[in-house]
């Protein structure tokens, strides 16, 4: 029997969105129907609204930082019932059946469906993804603000377990925005000595109430220069091209420079940049099902949460703008 679902649309680059409804098709059994209560903004539904990276389809409806409750369940759903109130991120489903897949790493998987691509997102009432995604949301996390740890949260938390970062390690946050304000609180509750660089001084006093034991601006080359042979990590949350030697030379030895962020320009690397210090430079997309839900145990644990402003679901296209004008502090949610 076929739905109609309703969201908000682009229907070309750069077009304001208005309503759509839609039949989201078959339900499959290995879904979840999620009545969507909020979803963040994040800058890559941006990208994907003024087709940035080529693979947007339209009409689209954005939004990948799901909280809502399952409705409805197919035959093959494990784990999950009609009730709970789940969160979904950037990816909605993996073929289980690849070999990043089946050793734990479904954000590797060659052919996993991306809940933005090809498809309609959470920015609407309702939204449907593969169980596996779909994670159960902890009691002690607020559910109006939560949304944007599923993405922002996720991509700045997998690399911490993924790349062996230890408590005793010096590490930098570039970028103090909706990936780098999380990123320095899980960093600083992770036990590390924390380094916030930014280009905006307003930002500050707010890294620190973060966690960032060291606030240095971007722009200042000589302070950056002092830095040389300090870090053991330094995670790229920025989408902007950057004096990337600056950095690899602040790494210490086996240090690694790690993107997150979507930089659009290539990065030039001198090899010998890293050979004398055995350093490297390295990307990851978002985590695991797995990890997510370590990450929230952990945010539960700490008392972590993303600083949101909320905006009503209908009001999508000012909140748009207040991303688009650099204003949002520092994640932007809508509420049905």
């Amino acid at each position: 029997m076929s739905e109609t679902f309703h969201g908000w649309a682009a229907t070309k680059p750069g077009q304001a969105l208005t309503e759509l409804a839609f039949d989201p098709g078959e339900m499959r059994p290995d879904q979840v129907q999620v009545k969507i209560e909020s979803c963040g903004i994040c800058h890559s539904d941006l990208s994907m609204l003024n087709n940035d990276w080529g693979n947007s389809v339209y009409p689209l409806v954005p939004g990948h930082e799901v909280i809502g409750i399952i409705e409805k369940t197919g035959g093959q759903v494990k784990g999950l019932a009609v009730g709970d109130r789940v969160g979904l991120g950037w990816f909605s489903g993996s073929c289980l059946s690849c070999q990043p897949c089946l050793s734990g790493r479904h954000q590797l998987c060659s052919s996993a469906e991306q809940i933005i691509v090809g498809r309609h997102g959470g920015f609407a009432d309702r939204v449907r993804a593969a169980w596996e995604w779909a994670i159960k949301l902890p009691a002690a996390l607020d559910p109006a603000s939560a949304g944007p740890l599923f993405c922002g949260g996720i991509t700045v938390f997998a690399p911490i377990l993924d790349c062996g970062v230890k408590p005793t390690d010096r590490v930098g946050v570039i970028g103090i925005g909706g990936l780098g304000h999380l990123a320095l609180q899980f960093l600083s509750k992770w036990g590390c000595e924390v380094t916030a660089f930014t280009s905006s001084e307003s930002k500050a006093d707010e890294a620190r109430k973060l966690g960032a034991h060291h606030v240095v601006a971007t722009r200042d080359k000589a302070a950056l220069a002092k830095l040389a042979g300090t870090f053991d990590f330094i995670l790229v949350t920025a989408n902007v091209a950057l004096d990337w030697d600056f950095y690899i030379a602040a790494l210490a030895p086996d240090g690694r420079l790690h993107f997150v962020g979507a930089v659009l320009n290539p990065v030039p690397v001198a090899a010998f940049s890293l050979i004398g210090g055995r350093k490297s430079v390295s990307g990851s997309p978002l985590g695991s099902p797995a990890t997510v839900a370590k990450m929230l145990d952990f945010c539960a644990r700490h008392q972590i949460a993303p600083v949101t402003e909320t905006f009503a679901m209908k009001d999508v296209n000012a909140a748009l703008d207040h991303l688009r004008a650099g204003n949002a502090r520092h994640r932007i949610v809508l509420k049905n």
